[in-house]
């Protein structure tokens, strides 16, 4: 049945691959994203106690979630880049088809003959459509390849250093220290004010 399969069938066929593609990229980079934090809290915990050898495989496993993470969202960008060029594909062709179809008419309206290259026209709009469209498809093939090569880059050489790690694992600890300390100030500013209340009162 697929080989009697009309262009708009098609066309809304690769829509649906794209869209659906584009939420599991995201659904992955949201995962990658919760991984880190709990990589990052367990780092945070292994210096606290002094586990050096916890640290450095939590530093490991954390460099390898960024550079997944990283590598995801590279992802995300192509396939996306890729929708606006097939929607700009598909509205060139529109516009193409709707140009043939005024000549045409304009043409059997006011009784012009040049009918030929009208048809001509037609011919050369619908060819240049085509093309577009293999191109878009040959475009949305080399997406998955653009992983795979990613995929072979982090293995090459190191995305994400052992430096950026420590740095991100102690921001994200200094940052808890300000919210405690932030919530602490609160408290205090809290009482400061019970109290005062309660020297009006008497």
């Amino acid at each position: 049945m697929g080989l009697f399969k009309s262009a708009e069938e098609r066309r809304i066929e690769r829509d649906i691959k794209i869209r659906q593609g584009i939420r599991r990229i995201e659904k992955s980079i949201r995962e990658q994203a919760k991984f880190q934090d709990e990589f990052i809290k367990n780092a945070q915990h292994a210096k606290k106690i002094g586990d050096t050898g916890q640290y450095q495989f939590i530093r490991n496993s954390l460099k390898k979630t960024a550079t997944i993470r990283k590598m995801l969202e590279r992802q995300l960008l192509s396939v996306k880049n890729a929708l606006l060029i097939k929607r700009q594909a598909e509205a060139s062709a529109d516009f193409a088809k709707s140009m043939g179809i005024m000549a045409s008419e304009i043409g059997r309206l006011f009784g012009e003959t040049d009918l030929v290259q009208t048809q001509a026209d037609w011919e050369k709009a619908m060819i240049q459509s085509q093309t577009m469209e293999e191109r878009m498809d040959m475009f949305l093939d080399t997406v998955e390849d653009v992983a795979s090569q990613d995929v072979e880059m982090s293995k090459a050489g190191e995305v994400i250093t052992d430096e950026e790690i420590d740095r991100l694992i102690e921001a994200e600890a200094q940052a808890e220290h300000q919210k405690e300390l932030g919530k602490l100030a609160g408290l205090r500013a809290e009482l400061n004010s019970l109290k005062s209340e309660g020297e009006k009162q008497k």
